[in-house]
């Protein structure tokens, strides 16, 4: 993960890290995807040797609670990858801002 954020041009991406605003997490043995029922099961991928693999979300959580989540996938498309618009930070932006302030 640290080699994707330095990549992006992402600094303080580690863990724990209190100077950074973005982190980067990885799920190896996919616990976190198991548990958030966002594993990719479309027979596709799976038929090409893709097994386990994280659909691509957004979640924007506080204090532990989760407030949106965002999907891109696609009949055609599972893995979102000709769409990825509802995950991109715009729209998961644009989902926040209409959050009741409450809610923030």
């Amino acid at each position: 993960m640290s080699a994707w954020a330095e990549n992006l041009g992402v600094d303080n991406a580690e863990a724990n890290d209190s100077e950074g605003l973005i982190t980067f997490l990885g799920d190896p043995f996919g616990t976190l995807t198991t548990k958030l029922d966002m594993e990719l099961t479309h027979s596709g991928p799976a038929s090409v040797g893709i097994i386990g693999r994280c659909k691509r979300f957004a979640l924007y959580a506080v204090n532990g609670e989760v407030k949106f989540v965002a999907v891109s996938e696609g009949e055609d498309d599972p893995a979102g990858d000709s769409d990825p618009s509802a995950t991109m930070a715009p729209a998961v932006l644009d989902a926040i801002l209409k959050l009741d302030k409450d809610e923030l």
